[in-house]
């Protein structure tokens, strides 16, 4: 993936929920993204433990996932999450910040397919994984 220009790496701050949770756009190529979120002691889910609570990995996954469908190089538009399913694998832990990828594999002429993964230190030990479908405006064939 290659580094994003100021314009795409914009994209966290017009979006005020991620602006809140300090998200970055790390890497940006056609069709794929990858965020990075940072540990907060206000997305804890678990006092005891310290573990991030799930909705914030869900944030992080479908914001990752709109702009990997974003960078399509077919999409004249933006986008909005149609469906979108995550699997938990195991606790975001505490302390750490988040990473997450998302790519385009699928489209239509309405409809964006992705996979997405979240981790934290070791991308080969996912925290969560995702599948979906966002709104896509293909371009006109003409």
């Amino acid at each position: 993936m290659a580094k994003p220009t100021p314009q795409q790496a914009s994209f966290t701050e017009l979006l005020p929920l991620c602006k809140a949770m300090k998200m970055k756009v790390t890497d940006v190529e056609d069709g794929a993204a990858t965020l990075t979120m940072p540990y907060d002691p206000e997305m804890i889910g678990d006092p005891e433990t310290g573990v991030i609570h799930g909705g914030p990995v869900s944030v992080l996954l479908d914001s990752v996932s709109g702009l990997a469908v974003t960078m399509h190089p077919d999409n004249t538009g933006m986008t909005a999450t149609i469906d979108l399913r995550i699997d938990y694998m195991r606790p975001a832990p505490p302390r750490q910040d988040l990473t997450a990828s998302a790519q385009v594999y699928h489209t239509t002429r309405t409809v964006a397919f992705i996979r997405a993964t979240a981790w934290a230190a070791d991308e080969n030990k996912p925290i969560a994984q995702a599948t979906g479908a966002f709104v896509f405006a293909r371009k006109s064939d003409k």
